[in-house]
């Protein structure tokens, strides 16, 4: 087995990366204004630190929402072949969406969806 069509496509990749860059950087502006490093608050000038804390709760909610959009994300590609998958298929995502309904439960049980 060869191995070099993979060497090829790595060296290209580089290659292309390292194009872009570089005609970034040759046609990239070069201005360093007082202003350029400022956000951009839609004409209203920024006040305080952009540094707040925030509770661990905000990214349990986060996490929770990006865990069961992802089992979305399956469900979908399920129903797409549906009928190639016949009854087995049927009959795993039924367990699949028993241990999301487990998962949810438990979340619930423990009040980690709760303010």
């Amino acid at each position: 087995m060869t191995l070099w069509p993979l060497a090829v496509y790595s060296a290209l990749v580089l290659l292309v990366v390292a194009g872009m860059l570089g005609i970034s950087y040759v046609l990239g502006p070069r201005h360093r204004d007082a202003a350029t490093d400022d956000p951009y608050e839609s004409g209203a000038i920024p006040t305080g630190s952009a540094r707040l804390r925030f509770h661990a709760r905000f990214y349990l909610i986060a996490m929770f929402f990006v865990i069961f959009d992802l089992e979305a994300v399956f469900l979908f590609a399920w129903a797409i072949g549906v009928r190639e998958l016949g009854w087995a298929g049927y009959i795993e995502v039924l367990i699949f969406i028993g241990v999301l309904v487990a998962a949810l439960a438990y979340l619930w049980r423990l009040r980690a969806l709760e303010w």
